[in-house]
Formats: C-alpha cells, structure tokens, sequence
C-alpha cells in the first residue's frame, strides 16, 4: 500500500484508469435513455395507428392512389372524318296576279367568268332587222365549251342523289329539235309571223344579258321602259330568259345563241346554294322554281353531266322545301301551301322527271294532296289556297293535274278544259295565258284551234316591231305580276307562249309516251 502511493506514476494510471470508467458509465446511461425513449416514441405512434378505425385507413390510401391518377394524362389519336354535305333531302294574297316574281333582294357577289368567253354588255344598240328563221334548217351541233365544271362540283354535293340513273332526253322535249320544230309548227297551228315574233323575242333577250351572265327585272341601263319593280331577283330573271331560249331549240351546246345560254346557266350553278336552294336573299320559291326548270330541261337537252349535279340538287330541295302536312309550297320553304307557287314547283319536278333524274314518289303524293285541298266541282276548278274557282288557278290545277296523270276521259278534267275554252285568251294576264295555253294544246279537238287562232294573233300582233325595244311586250298593266317582273316578265311569258307548238309534245297524242310521275 505504501509502496503504491509512493509510486507517482502508478497512482496516474490509477486515476485516469478511474476517470476512463465513470465516462464510459455515463455514456452507457446516455445511450440506454435513448433507447428508451426510442422505445416510448414507438409504443405511442402504435398506439395511435392502432386506434385510428381501418375505414379511415382505407380513405386515405384510396385518396392518395386519386391523387396519383390525377396527374398521368392520356393523348389519344384523333380520326378527321371528312365533311359530307348532303342535299336536305310564302304573306296571304288574294289572287294570282299577285304572282311575287320574287321579293326584293340585294345584289349577289358573283365571281367573274372567264374572260376567253364572250361578254355581251349592259348597254345595247338598237336591234338590226331581224332575219327570217327557217325552223326546219339544221341546227349547228358543234360544241362550245363552258367552264361549269367547278360550278356544279362546289354547288351540289355529292351523295345518293348522284347516283347515275340515267341521261336521256325526256320524249316530251323531242319538238325542239330544229327538223321536229319546223314539222311541229305546221302540225300545231304556228306561223311564219309567230315564229319571226319568238326569234325578235330572243334578240331582245340576248341583248339585254348583263356581263356575268344575270338578267334583272329592273335595273337595265338602257332604253326599256315598263320595268319591274322587283330588285336583286337575278336568279328568276336569269331563269325567265333562258327557258323561251330552251323552248326554241337553243342550249349551251348548239344553236344561234349559245354563248348566252351559256353564261345564263353559269351563272345559275354559281348562284346556286350548297343545299340546292335558287333562292337569293330574301327572294322566294318562285325563283327557285322557274330556275329550277332552267337547270333541269338544259340537262334533259343536252346530257352535259356538269349540269346533273345542279339539277339534281335543285330537286331535291324542292321536296325539302315542301309543306310537311297539307303537301304544298308556297314563299318560303315548309309554308302551307298556294296553287300559284305549287304550279312552277310542279313543273320543275316533270322537267326533272323528264330528265331521268330522282323524283322522290311521296313529293309527288305531297302535291296531289294539296291540289285535293283546292279543288272545287269534283276537280274541275281550282282556288289559291282553298276551294275556290278563279280562272288563273284553274288553269294552274288542271294543267297540274294532266301532268300527273289524268286520262283525256277523267270527267272534272272534261269540264274544266270546257270552262277555260268558254273564257278564252286574256289580254292582260299573260299567267293564265300561259297555263291555259297548255291545257288546251293538249287537250286539243275543238278547244285548240279556235283557243290558238285568237291568243297566236294577239300576241304576234301586239309586240313591238321598232327601236330599242323590238322584240319585247308591253307591259298591259292591271295585274300585279306584270308590275313586279315588268317587261323581261311579260316578254318571257309571252315568247314561251309562242313556243307552245314544240315546247312540249301533247300529253295526249297517239304518238306521245305518257310518262306520269312515280308514285
């Protein structure tokens, strides 16, 4: 013991060897109280997990899986159809002569044509004297070619309306031929001065056909007095004039004037709508109908197939446009109907049907039904929008009614043919006229010559022979229709007139195909 204290050095080693000890005791302690307070951290957050409900675990997890689900986002591949535009397969008056040519309209923007083409300009010379036409001499067949092709494949699209089914000349076109026209004329009751008076009536037409092709009811700068009050009505007017040059014979292909036709009928496809519609502006379905007519006997004449599409899409809005319930049209499309506007729309349906193209069956049955609503005596006189017996409407429906398929026997077509003949020709109505004109060159016997013999000479004898405005008609004055279509109106209805010998071979002739409607 005494040696140890009295050693320095040992009691050094003693000490830090005591010292090392107590440190290594305090460390151990530290390391053991944090231990256990690990221990007890963990025994609470069991205690917490172990107290929260399994349905509130559940939700959590659920969220965090939405939460992930929300952020990944997914491009799928879009498929560009291709646009297919398909075909969609008018205020109360008291009389026909109310005949809205069309209401008033704004000009149309159209594209100018091509300027390899002829223009005949706006402001014309006095007529020369006129040639005298030998309707049996050939007529010059050579082709002319007229850029319609964009035209019809931008105005009518494509579907099952196009559908080839055939392109064939109706026979009831077959009198215009030039040889056919010459024979027709004698056959019919024509004569050297009716026909000098259809060939005055197309000069005055040509020289009265604005640059674009149009022609107007009012506007024309020139000379022509008594012009119609009705503006912007281009498509009617175009199609006013071009039907006395497609009575004669005259298309885009061949005849005299078929740089005119052809401008006409260019300018009909470029107005025409994507759905078919003829109608401008705020005009109506008088337009369409009369350009329908146009379209459909040009194609019936001619077979050119850039006219098919136009045509058929003409149609086809005609049935759209048709009144759903009582069968009729009138002003706008799907009105309750009046017999005025249902006479050109059903004639534009027979041009159409003559020309081979479709003519939906119940369109046809829509219009018998309305014709049903009107009649009066059984069918042998015919109102505006009811039961009545106005002369002009009787013509309209009993013409309506030998299209559709009425034999010569039918009894109420009998006494109506009786009831036109006992009136006889009008010298102001030239609508009448025109429908009653029809009737009795078709119904023929005695009714025609004694019927042709006075309207023939009234007409010949009244068109103006001098000036400026040689070859047209004056305007009679009285009827609303002569007002609003003016002289281009009453000269087009009087020339078609003229043309009755050929225009139409007669329903009920021995030789003639009676071709009714399908129903």
């Amino acid at each position: 013991m005494s040696s140890t204290m009295d050693d320095p050095e040992q009691l050094a080693r003693d000490q830090a060897l005591a010292a090392g000890s107590e440190e290594a005791l305090e460390a151990e302690a530290d390391e053991e109280g944090e231990e256990e307070e690990e221990y007890a951290a963990a025994g609470r957050r069991f205690l917490l997990f172990a107290a929260v409900p399994s349905w509130a675990i559940s939700m959590i997890v659920h969220i965090i899986a939405i939460l992930v689900l929300a952020f990944i986002t997914f491009s799928p591949s879009i498929e560009k159809d291709a646009n297919i535009l398909s075909v969609a397969n008018a205020s109360e008056v008291e009389e026909v002569e109310d005949f809205e040519v069309l209401d008033q309209l704004e000009p149309m923007q159209v594209s100018e044509i091509s300027a390899a083409e002829p223009v005949v300009q706006s402001t014309v010379d006095t007529p020369s004297e006129v040639v005298e036409v030998e309707v049996s001499t050939d007529v010059d067949a050579a082709a002319i070619q007229v850029d319609l092709v964009d035209f019809s494949t931008e105005t009518a699209p494509r579907n099952d309306l196009m559908k080839e089914i055939g392109s064939m000349t109706g026979s009831a076109l077959e009198g215009r031929s030039a040889k056919a026209r010459g024979q027709m004329v004698k056959q019919n009751g024509g004569s050297e001065g009716s026909e000098k008076s259809v060939a005055m009536a197309l000069k005055w037409f040509a020289s009265h056909q604005f640059p674009d092709g149009h022609w107007a009811f009012e506007g024309m700068p020139c000379a022509c007095t008594h012009q119609g009050d009705t503006k912007g009505c281009f498509t009617g007017a175009t199609a006013m004039a071009l039907l006395p040059f497609l009575g004669s014979g005259q298309t885009h292909l061949e005849g005299q004037y078929k740089d005119t036709v052809g401008r006409g009928l260019a300018y009909l496809v470029r107005a025409e709508q994507p759905n078919g519609s003829l109608i401008q502006g705020g005009g109506n379905m008088y337009a369409h109908g009369l350009a329908s007519i146009a379209l459909c006997e040009a194609y019936a004449m001619t077979h050119d197939r850039k006219l098919m599409a136009p045509a058929q899409a003409s149609i086809a809005f005609i049935s759209y446009a048709q009144d759903p319930v009582g069968g009729g049209w009138r002003y706008t499309p799907r009105q309750p109907g009046d017999t005025s506007v249902v006479g050109w729309q059903l004639m534009a349906l027979k041009s159409g049907h003559m020309a081979y193209l479709q003519v939906p069956p119940n369109t046809v049955a829509g219009a018998i039904k309305f014709l049903n609503t009107v009649q009066s005596d059984g069918g042998s006189k015919y109102g505006y929008a009811e039961p009545g017996a106005k002369a002009s409407t009787t013509a309209i429906g009993l013409l309506c009614r030998m299209y559709l398929g009425w034999k010569k026997d039918e009894p109420a077509l009998q006494r109506g043919a009786a009831y036109i003949s006992s009136l006889g020709p009008s010298k102001t109505d030239h609508y009448y006229n025109y429908y009653a004109t029809q009737i009795m060159h078709h119904y023929g016997d005695e009714y025609w010559p004694k019927w042709n013999n006075v309207m023939r000479d009234q007409l010949v004898n009244s068109q103006e022979q001098t000036g400026h405005m040689a070859g047209s008609w004056e305007v009679p004055g009285g009827g609303h229709a002569n007002e609003r279509g003016g002289r281009l109106y009453v000269t087009s209805m009087a020339t078609m007139i003229l043309e009755v010998y050929y225009r139409h071979m007669p329903i009920y002739a021995k030789e003639a195909a009676e071709e009714d409607f399908p129903l």
